[in-house]
């Protein structure tokens, strides 16, 4: 879901609007697709006609079920995440039965931090870590795309959030 615009203040408006990472889904997404390929083979080698047969199906019907409860919880929880930078604060919300979220205002925040792994470079994900003047003090962030991208967005937004505020 995009973020609700109504939620943004008077003269605010939206710099970035980020779901994480596609990446996120790839654990479950290859666990349901190796259940279907493996119940397929299944059906294929031992067939429904003997009693062997009628088990191992009903095993690999299971995990091919448990794999897609699976991979749709993931679904769910990454379209239900968001990444939000304004011009005057940072903003996630994340949640499908519940809700929860933080909002870091952009003259609170110290430093940003990136890392991405080999593979997050190659796919264009990684994590932030953003330290703020807050009672956590960091808050990380993982599956953001293009996270040093994100992370010099977020300072140019900071600097001008500050020279806002002078003039």
């Amino acid at each position: 879901m995009a973020f609700n615009r109504d939620l943004l203040n008077t003269n605010e408006e939206l710099v970035l609007d980020l779901r994480p990472h596609w990446a996120q889904l790839i654990p479950s997404g290859a666990a349901l697709a190796g259940s279907v390929v493996l119940a397929l083979l299944g059906i294929v080698a031992w067939g429904p006609d003997g009693s062997l047969g009628s088990g191992v199906s009903i095993l690999l019907g299971l995990l091919v079920l448990a794999c897609l409860v699976w991979f749709g919880w993931t679904y769910l929880q990454w379209t239900n995440t968001n990444f939000v930078l304004t011009t005057d604060r940072i903003i996630t919300r994340q949640g499908i039965l519940s809700k929860e979220g933080i909002e870091i205002p952009l003259e609170r925040v110290n430093t940003v931090f990136f890392r991405q792994r080999f593979l997050e470079r190659l796919v264009g994900a990684g994590d932030l870590s953003i330290e703020s003047a807050s009672q956590t003090g960091s808050t990380d962030l993982s599956n953001i795309r293009k996270p040093s991208i994100v992370q010099k967005e977020i300072y140019v937004q900071m600097e001008a959030n500050e020279n806002r505020k002078f003039d």
